[in-house]
């Protein structure tokens, strides 16, 4: 049976060393892009769903996102603080559990971008999730058409929705989009330090319950100054 969130983690306690000289005095989900924030395109892709708060981890720069975000009303925002700790992208959810309830809750990157296509990208995460099968829901672009991507890819995809890592020298159709559905209970057993949340992707995948939905729309990667540029270019076009 489908599930509906009403809790969402953002991760927004990165360093943003490629985003230099962007990043030297802001953290990077307080870059701009087409007139605010990153981090306010994710929040208020989430204030159009049924998430009513929103734990969002900090660590470099601090103040600057606690309070920017102070007077958010939708989503609600909880700070995760972790500016006297190192956690990775895996501990910081793990320190973040007791907020989240449990309950499958959003995880997104703080950093992400998308165009919606004809309808949300985060509902129809919803409607897909399937807690029987599923521990991780992961948004996934098609790199053919992502907006300042040029990788390799991250996972193939099969016709079930079954994701399939990409290995050494090979190329797939699909990378990370940085928006997923994931169940508390993948992370019950996991310690408080610091590990990557690829751990617990790989985790999920061993046990076949790792799972992506391909994204209706166009993924824009926003990793770099020129790919700020671009993101902006595609707004200025009308895209978004």
């Amino acid at each position: 049976m489908p599930v509906t969130p009403t809790k969402a983690m953002v991760l927004a306690a990165g360093l943003g060393l490629r985003m230099r000289p962007l990043t030297e005095r802001m953290p990077k989900p307080m870059v701009p892009v087409a007139g605010k924030p990153l981090l306010d395109h994710v929040l208020d892709k989430l204030a159009e769903t049924s998430v009513e708060e929103a734990v969002v981890n900090v660590r470099y720069l601090p103040d600057q996102i606690i309070d920017h975000v102070a007077h958010r009303i939708r989503p609600r925002i909880i700070i995760s603080d972790e500016r006297n700790e190192v956690l990775g992208t895996g501990g910081a959810v793990v320190k973040a559990l007791p907020l989240l309830g449990e309950a499958p809750f959003f995880h997104l990157n703080a950093d992400t971008m998308w165009i919606d296509g004809a309808r949300s990208n985060l509902m129809r995460l919803t409607e897909a999730f399937d807690p029987a099968r599923m521990d991780i829901l992961l948004l996934m672009a098609p790199t053919a058409n992502s907006i300042g991507y040029s990788g390799s890819g991250d996972y193939a995809m099969l016709s079930n929705g079954a994701l399939r890592r990409r290995k050494e020298n090979q190329v797939v159709p699909f990378v990370y989009a940085g928006a997923a559905i994931m169940s508390p209970a993948l992370f019950a057993d996991t310690p408080l330090s610091e590990f990557p949340l690829t751990k617990v992707f790989d985790l999920a995948n061993e046990r076949d319950r790792l799972f992506g939905l391909r994204l209706d729309g166009v993924w824009m990667h926003v990793g770099t100054p020129d790919a700020v540029q671009a993101a902006e270019k595609a707004v200025l076009a009308g895209v978004i």
